[in-house]
């Protein structure tokens, strides 16, 4: 299976979307599956978990997801809009410069979607790429036109900790 993006040049897509006029690319990011993804003792803590993945991806916002095959060429290398959406016991979790953090009243699952669409219908055309592995979410997220990628395109695969700054 090819690779999402694949036959665009990466730089083109790049530069098309870092058009000051344009929106950055956007990324979602599930992150009650993101968290849960490695059992590194998580649970004893949910929301200080949630405020590492959020300052870990504080550093992509910056800088871009890894070159991974499941992550598209245009959130590789450039600057990000991060979304984090958070639940449960996470949902007190602030958001930090370059992270933007939503709170899901009630499932995340539902609010992710909610915010996709309304993604979709105000920026048509804009990158869109949800980190979850979640497949039933990964479908509903499709319907509008975003890509997904696995919880290791913002986690650091060699120890399956969140990457640190």
């Amino acid at each position: 299976m090819p690779s999402p993006g694949a036959g665009i040049p990466p730089l083109a897509m790049r530069a098309l979307w870092q058009s000051p006029s344009m929106e950055l690319p956007l990324v979602v990011v599930d992150a009650a599956n993101t968290v849960g993804s490695v059992p590194d003792g998580w649970w004893r803590d949910r929301h200080g978990a949630t405020e590492r993945l959020r300052d870990a991806l504080a550093v992509l916002a910056g800088s871009g997801l890894p070159e991974r095959e499941d992550v598209p060429p245009w959130a590789a290398g450039t600057q990000l809009d991060i979304l984090l959406v958070v639940e449960g016991a996470a949902r007190d979790v602030r958001p930090v410069d370059k992270v933007r953090v939503e709170a899901a009243e009630g499932s995340g699952d539902d609010l992710i979607v909610e915010l996709l669409a309304r993604a979709a219908r105000d920026t048509p055309g804009r990158p869109m790429l949800l980190i979850t592995a979640d497949r039933q979410l990964r479908a509903r997220a499709a319907t509008h036109g975003a890509l997904c990628a696995g919880p290791r395109a913002v986690r650091d695969g060699r120890t399956g900790r969140h990457r640190r700054t």
